[in-house]
């Protein structure tokens, strides 16, 4: 009978190693994350197979992807990464004098719209609550999610969930911006159709806001002539302002610069222009005291409570 597996022998550096090996599908991509060699990085790995007694990844020209026992062993990492990293944080707060810690991953649409907001709400009522906000696109806040680096991810509605747990935190429109003088700014509505006949400033293709406009897009036969991809909407809103082209965008991300930069808001018709934003957390059980009321604050918001 095969020895049981010693837990003294796992340490919390090889298992954040092989999640960032897995997650980057390669070696390569651990070693670069830990700042040591690959070869030093093969060898950590390699003395963990050995001492489970398994091959943990598949290794090939293309890179890395877990086994059956790697796939299991990856699950549980992450949860254990996770649940260390969220104790040193609360340890950490206790040091400062702090209530708590939240971590929150979120896409531009929510930091333009909602989010700010929200975010003063809880403060307001939770002072002692030390926040650490990430701008990031929808799919990379929600592979930190899974990864245990942050508690809270809000995406775009259009994002794989990995399984995570979700709810609807926010619902806006999606308007064209248009300079003050240009001819359609003075129209009360303008169908899809036409608005993609403009050249258009957007975010980067692959945001949760872009891909749902493409699809828009390919649904009514057209395709958007991009001229200029930025990062934020200030940028978007910017670049419409000095005449280089229209955008789309929620209107919560427009409004505030329509008069500061003379642009226009004209409703769309002819496609769906819902734009839904999701709250997403692995199990919501698991999730810490400020992260909990954090939640519960932003599930109160979309009935009505906040």
């Amino acid at each position: 009978m095969p020895s049981a597996v010693n837990l003294s022998r796992f340490d919390l550096v090889t298992l954040r190693l092989f999640v960032t090996a897995v997650d980057g599908g390669s070696l390569s991509a651990g070693a670069r994350r830990f700042g040591i060699s690959v070869a030093a990085a093969s060898k950590r790995i390699a003395d963990l197979e050995t001492h489970v007694g398994m091959a943990l990844l598949l290794r090939g020209k293309k890179g890395v992807v877990p086994t059956a026992a790697g796939q299991a062993l990856l699950d549980q990492a992450i949860r254990v990464i996770a649940e260390v990293e969220r104790l040193a944080l609360t340890l950490d707060d206790y040091r400062r004098g702090a209530g708590g810690s939240l971590r929150i991953w979120a896409n531009p649409s929510a930091f333009a719209g909602f989010l700010p907001t929200l975010l003063a709400h809880f403060l307001a009522a939770h002072p002692s609550v030390k926040v650490d906000l990430e701008e990031t696109l929808s799919q990379e806040a929600v592979r930190a999610v899974v990864a245990g680096t942050t508690e809270v991810a809000i995406i775009g509605e259009n994002t794989p969930l990995e399984g995570l747990a979700s709810f609807v935190c926010d619902v806006d429109e999606l308007v064209l911006l248009l300079p003050a003088q240009h001819a359609l700014a003075r129209r009360v509505a303008v169908s899809f159709r036409e608005a993609a006949a403009l050249d258009f400033v957007g975010l980067n293709r692959s945001t949760s806001l872009m891909r749902q406009i493409a699809v828009l897009a390919e649904s009514v036969g057209c395709a958007l002539k991009v001229r200029v991809q930025v990062r934020n909407f200030d940028a978007v809103c910017r670049m419409v302002s000095a005449g280089i082209g229209a955008a789309i965008v929620p209107r919560a991300a427009g409004a505030p610069h329509v008069r500061s930069m003379g642009l226009s808001l004209v409703r769309l018709e002819g496609v769906p222009v819902s734009r839904r934003l999701l709250l997403a957390t692995r199990d919501p059980a698991t999730l810490s005291p400020a992260a909990r009321a954090f939640v519960d604050l932003a599930r109160q918001r979309l009935s009505g409570g906040v």
